[in-house]
């Protein structure tokens, strides 16, 4: 059965109702969520071929390191959002369009592996009695950043996918593909804002709950 919350899940900043524990256990998720999405691209990069001298410059596990300025204004407005891009040489994978794709998805992949680690926790402290809304929300956050990324757009993951399969022709059509990805994915949450009626949400929200409510009840 779903679990009675003191937010919503995905969840949404509400100026008109700030509360303080929720916003705490918002921006704390969002920190980690952002953080094991780079550092999961940087492992995968290095473990596919784009080894680094100094590795330092990837992992540092420093998650303030890892912030995209749009990136973080999207989760204070559409409560999703995506990490600064990690550098990648795609010249050294074997296959650079596949390896590359599989890279940038090593990302959500890791949102969800921590969201299952986060639901193990909750479930544990349930049985304790113990005040899990922390958890709830580090699970809820990175779900709904996992789930979000499979948006067509850049430099979402599936927006990785879109990007690889243009024509290598068309090199202004994949530039400004690159470039105005973020805004157009920005400028589409604030409309879903504004109107109150779900783009996204309508189609990937119950996605969300649904992966929620199994990793939590």
């Amino acid at each position: 059965m779903p679990l009675d919350l003191a937010w919503p899940v995905p969840f949404i900043i509400n100026p008109q109702n700030l509360a303080i524990d929720a916003i705490t256990a918002f921006v704390v998720s969002v920190l980690l969520a952002v953080m094991i999405n780079a550092e999961a691209q940087a492992f995968a990069a290095t473990f596919m071929g784009d080894a680094r001298p100094s590795p330092k410059d990837r992992f540092h596990f420093n998650a303030f390191l890892h912030l995209d300025l749009l990136g973080t204004v999207c989760y204070l407005v559409g409560g999703f959002g995506w990490p600064r891009t990690m550098a990648i040489d795609a010249g050294k994978f074997k296959y650079p369009r596949l390896y590359m794709v599989l890279t940038r998805f090593a990302g959500p992949l890791a949102n969800l592996i921590l969201a299952g680690i986060g639901g193990s926790l909750v479930m544990i402290m349930k049985q304790f009695s113990w005040d899990s809304r922390v958890f709830l929300m580090v699970v809820g956050v990175n779900i709904t950043t996992a789930v979000y990324s499979l948006i067509p757009l850049p430099p979402l993951a599936a927006g990785s996918l879109v990007y690889e399969l243009l024509p290598r022709t068309q090199d202004s059509l994949r530039w400004s593909f690159l470039n105005a990805g973020p805004f157009a994915i920005l400028a589409l949450a604030l409309l879903e804002r504004i109107r109150g009626q779900g783009i996204f949400g309508y189609y990937l929200d119950p996605l969300i709950r649904a992966v929620f409510n199994y990793l939590v009840s």
